[in-house]
């Protein structure tokens, strides 16, 4: 064996999947992996989703969720294999010599318990410190961290922390016990661009501060380039390339990681604008039913035919209470939201169908947005039914033409969401979207949840389309790559405030305000040392401290 602390040789993982009207058969998904991680060094897993990063990090642990199955290879761990040992060792080993950081933070700790419970359990049940000793570890742990006031922050349960703070909880929760390796799988992606850039560089200072080996997974490859010393990429349950992450970045061997790097340069042109603003919102004043806090604050944008604005900002800073607004799903307190010339009536209910017509949205989630016992057939047609009253094979044509318009093809319109990737399942909720002949469709965030190639696919898709049809769209998100790609305008909102507000080269020229600055600064860039350079310029600019 060698030095490493965790050696990966011939990984082969299988499942068994069961197929609507067929029997079930057993698939390979991760198809004889090799890699090895020395203690004090980060190895990156990066690839789309169904690569097998997941799925790969958990074998670390000699676990497979969901019905998967270790079935070959070998996985070292101190220089024991783990594949085929005892429950007892594998015990031991999970949460003692293993620590997992999930993504999702707020869905793996327990409401019903203090952080600081939580943090220090394993570390307690392994032995490995007594409760006073794993308590002044946790807390030391809270203060690498970054986290607000150390000694007490443990005191607090998970609903009254941030979720980027809750974040580090979890990441002081895998490195309590001093563990020697540490799976991180998508630890920041749900998190703002301005919460990522904290929670990253907490990340990488506590690996470098307690020398345990960890392997980091995620789909950003700007990300992974920030807190790795190698990256491995991943498609299909295969390593597609193996390398330091300068070479990686900078010198890519395969079409395929070549895509990845690519992918985040694409700067869309902006139009100039045509004379008919399809959506005028004016001086709108919003808040909750039962709350005294207005979250929305005079805000004034608008957006004209054939053109894109992009509201961006971090989570609670009210785009998608916008939405909800333009929606009629919150009646506004006070201003109008003028569309096609005309009023819009604050309630959906009372809204006449042409409007409903005219005014269609796209939401994140296409899992959520479509039912799974309707064909997509169904799903695209019942907008044809509904607004222009087609039947028979005159709407039968015209889903197949949507398909087309949606790249999809022939063969779909039987299929079950099930049966469609995320990629898929979007391009159907944009063709249904379509299918109403919208002047305004609203995206909120409908990238968010996709690979970076499939999600640039969708970009190109709405640009295309918005070229054939002249629709209009108000693209929400917090991703600034995603703007460059398709915006012609911006609005860049805070705490239910429109701080920045123009068309895309103006808005994303300095000089900025602090913090539309704070947002274009935080997202992470292609380059080595980047991030070690933002916190740097922040210390400077904040004199020091």
């Amino acid at each position: 064996m060698s030095n490493a602390m965790l050696k990966v040789k011939g990984l082969k993982i299988g499942a068994t999947v069961y197929p609507p009207g067929e029997k079930p058969h057993d698939i390979e998904i991760v198809h004889g992996v090799d890699f090895e991680v020395e203690k004090g060094k980060v190895l990156g897993l990066i690839g789309e989703s169904g690569a097998g990063k997941s799925t790969i990090g958990l074998a670390a642990m000699a676990y497979g969720r969901g019905g998967v199955e270790l079935t070959g290879g070998e996985v070292w761990v101190n220089d024991r294999e783990i594949l085929h040992t005892t429950r007892n060792d594998l015990r031991s080993l999970r949460g003692g010599e293993v620590t997992y950081v999930s993504q999702s933070a707020a869905a793996s700790f327990n409401p019903a318990r203090q952080i600081m419970e939580q943090v220090t359990e394993a570390a307690i049940r392994h032995g490995k410190f007594s409760k006073a000793d794993a308590e002044a570890r946790g807390v030391e742990l809270f203060r690498k961290l970054g986290l607000p006031d150390p000694e007490n922050i443990g005191k607090r349960y998970p609903h009254q922390v941030s979720g980027g703070q809750l974040q580090r909880c979890m990441t002081a929760l895998a490195l309590c016990p001093e563990p020697d390796l540490v799976v991180f799988d998508e630890p920041t992606t749900a998190l703002d661009v301005t919460t990522q850039i904290d929670v990253l560089m907490a990340i990488k200072e506590a690996i470098r501060d307690t020398g345990v080996a960890a392997l980091y997974i995620t789909h950003d490859l700007a990300v992974v380039a920030q807190v790795s010393d190698d990256i491995m990429v991943l498609k299909m349950g295969e390593m597609v390339e193996y390398g330091s992450v300068d070479q990686i970045i900078n010198s890519p061997k395969e079409d395929y990681t070549k895509a990845l790097v690519s992918v985040r340069s694409i700067d869309h042109e902006e139009k100039v604008s045509s004379d008919e603003a399809v959506l005028k919102v004016e001086n709108v004043t919003a808040r909750y039913k039962g709350t005294k806090f207005d979250v929305l604050k005079d805000i004034n944008v608008e957006l004209h035919a054939g053109q894109t604005l992009a509201v961006v900002g971090e989570s609670g800073s009210g785009k998608s209470t916008l939405a909800r607004v333009i929606t009629g799903l919150l009646p506004q307190k006070d201003g109008n939201v003028h569309f096609a010339g005309r009023d819009l009536k604050p309630v959906m209910k009372t809204r006449p169908k042409e409007d409903l017509r005219e005014l269609q949205m796209i939401y994140q989630m296409a899992d959520t947005a479509m039912n799974p016992r309707q064909t997509v057939g169904t799903i695209i047609g019942r907008p044809l039914e509904f607004y222009f009253g087609l039947r028979g094979a005159e709407k039968q044509k015209r889903i197949q033409e949507l398909l087309d318009e949606i790249e999809l093809g022939e063969g779909f319109q039987d299929r079950y969401p099930a049966e469609l990737s995320g990629g898929q399942k979007q391009r159907v909720c944009i063709a249904r979207a379509l299918a109403a002949k919208p002047k305004l469709i609203i995206c909120d965030e409908v990238t968010s949840a996709l690979d970076p190639l499939v999600a640039d696919g969708i970009l190109k898709l709405l640009l295309d389309l918005q070229k054939r049809e002249d629709v209009a769209y108000l693209f929400i998100t917090h991703d600034l790559a995603t703007v460059r790609a398709i915006a012609d305008s911006i609005a860049v909102m805070y705490q239910g405030e429109v701080v920045r507000y123009g068309p895309k080269s103006q808005v994303l020229s300095p000089p900025f305000d602090d913090y539309t600055d704070l947002l274009l600064s935080s997202v992470p860039e292609m380059k080595l040392g980047w991030l070690e350079e933002v916190i740097a310029n922040r210390k400077m600019e904040s004199g020091g401290n």
